[in-house]
C-alpha cells in the first residue's frame, strides 16, 4: 500500500486542537436501556479517539482461529492515520443492538483497547463477531483482496456521514476508463470504472514471469487484441469482430493499493500460486512508469501520482493453506514493523520486508500474496 509522498506526516507531536479531539457524534438516546457504564464508556472514547493516530507502541491482534488475514488487514487499516481520522469522526449507534452490529464502531472500539492496552496484543473478537452477522465467515482460510473490499463496503454502507464516505472513496478509490475499439470499423466505447486495487499480473500472456513491479504496471495498461473466443460483437458492422481494449489511468486515490495476482488456475481446474521473487520500490512515480496513452489525466492530476511504500501484506504456503503476516511503515515515527498476529517486532526494510509482495492486501503501495 502506498501513501501519497506529499501528504505524509511524521511529527510524533498532536496536531490536534483542543476542539477536535473528539469529531465523533455520540448521539445516545436517553432510554432506560443504556446503563451507566455503557454512557461511561461512550465518554471515554470521548477522550481516546481524537489522539488515537498516536501509537505509543506496535500492539499485535491475537489469532481467533486462522484469523491471521483479517488481523493482517486490520493492521493496515488502522496504522493509516488518514483513514483513522476518518473513523474517529463516525456517528456512533445509539442503541447497544446497533454498536454490536456496526462495524465502523467495533473498528473503532479495537482501536481504543489498542491505544489504551497496556498487554502487548489484544483480541479482536467483537469485531469478529460483528462481521460474522454481516456473513464474513470465521474460521476459514480468506483470500486478502476478497476480504479487503468486503471489509470496505461495509464501512463504506455504515458510515453514515455522506462527507465520511466521500473522504473513505477518497482514499482508497481508482478511477480507470476502459476503452474498446473495433478493428474493423471506426465503432468504439468507452466507459469509466472504480476499484479499490490495481489488480497486477505477474506473468505476461506467454506466461513469463514479469520482472518488477513497474513492468506489471506497463503490462496492466498495455491494450489487449480480441481475437477468436474473445471478439466482441460490434453494431456497427452487425456481427463478432477483433477489438482492441485498453484501459487509461484516470485518478488515482491518497493510498493506493496494488494486488499482485500469484494465484493461477491449471488445466487440472487446481488453483496454483506464483511464488517468485518480484522486487518493488521503496518510491514509486507513476509518470515516470506510464506512457502519455495510459494515461486520461491533466498535469495537476498527475503530480500527485508519487508514491512511498507504507506497507506490504505478504503470504507465506501454498494456494490450499497459508498464514499472512504485515509490514507497515508507522507514519509517526517512520519505522518498520512486522505484525505477525500477537507478535510484533521492529524490522529493517531493506533486509526484512519481504521482495514478494502478497497476493491480496490493502491500503499500501504494494499488496501481494
Amino acid at each position: 500500500m502506498g501513501q501519497t509522498s506529499g501528504h505524509q506526516e511524521r511529527s510524533k507531536k498532536p496536531e490536534v486542537a483542543p476542539s477536535e479531539v473528539m469529531e465523533a457524534e455520540i448521539e445516545v438516546q436517553n432510554n432506560k436501556e443504556e446503563t451507566k457504564e455503557v454512557k461511561a464508556k461512550n465518554q471515554k472514547l470521548t477522550s481516546v479517539f481524537g489522539l488515537a493516530d498516536l501509537k505509543n507502541e506496535a500492539i499485535g491482534l491475537y489469532n481467533l482461529g486462522q484469523s491471521c488475514c483479517l488481523n493482517s488487514l486490520l493492521q493496515v487499516f488502522l496504522m493509516n492515520i488518514h483513514f483513522t481520522r476518518i473513523l474517529r469522526r463516525i456517528t456512533v449507534p445509539s442503541s447497544p443492538a446497533q454498536r454490536r452490529s456496526n462495524v465502523p464502531y467495533q473498528m473503532l472500539l479495537l482501536l481504543e483497547k489498542m491505544q489504551c492496552g497496556k498487554c502487548k496484543a489484544v483480541g479482536p473478537t467483537e469485531l469478529a463477531c460483528c462481521l460474522s452477522e454481516h456473513r464474513v465467515e470465521l474460521f476459514v482460510q480468506h483470500d486478502a483482496a476478497q476480504l479487503f473490499l468486503t471489509l470496505w463496503n461495509l464501512l463504506k454502507k455504515q458510515m453514515k456521514k455522506p462527507e465520511l464516505v466521500k473522504e473513505l472513496r477518497d482514499l482508497y478509490t481508482i478511477c480507470i476508463q476502459e476503452h474498446v475499439a473495433c478493428q474493423k470499423c471506426s465503432f468504439e466505447v468507452k466507459s469509466k470504472s472504480t476499484m479499490l486495487t490495481l489488480p497486477l499480473p505477474v506473468l505476461d500472456a506467454n506466461s513469463h514471469r514479469l520482472k518488477t513491479l513497474e513492468d506489471c504496471l506497463q503490462y496492466f495498461f498495455h491494450p489487449e487484441e480480441l481475437t477468436g473466443q474473445n471478439m466482441c460483437f460490434c453494431q456497427q458492422c452487425g456481427r463478432k469482430t477483433t477489438f482492441l481494449q485498453s484501459m487509461k489511468l484516470v485518478h488515482l486515490p491518497q493510498t493506493l493499493t496494488l494486488h499482485l495476482k500469484r494465484f493461477c488456475f491449471e488445466r487440472s481446474s487446481r488453483t496454483h500460486k506464483l511464488s517468485h521473487s518480484l522486487p518493488f520500490p521503496q518510491e514509486l512515480d507513476l509518470r515516470q512508469v506510464l506512457t502519455e496513452s495510459q494515461c486520461q489525466a491533466d498535469d495537476s492530476e498527475k503530480a500527485t501520482w508519487q508514491y512511498e511504500l507504507f506497507a506490504v501484506v505478504a503470504h507465506s504456503g501454498s494456494a490450499s493453506c497459508g498464514h499472512y503476516c504485515a509490514y507497515i511503515r508507522s507514519l509517526t515515527d517512520c519505522k518498520w514493523y512486522c505484525f505477525n498476529d500477537s507478535e510484533v517486532c521492529q524490522v529493517s526494510r531493506s533486509s526484512h520486508v519481504p521482495l514478494v509482495p502478497f497476493l491480496d492486501t490493502p491500503p499500501a503501495l504494494i499488496h501481494s500474496d
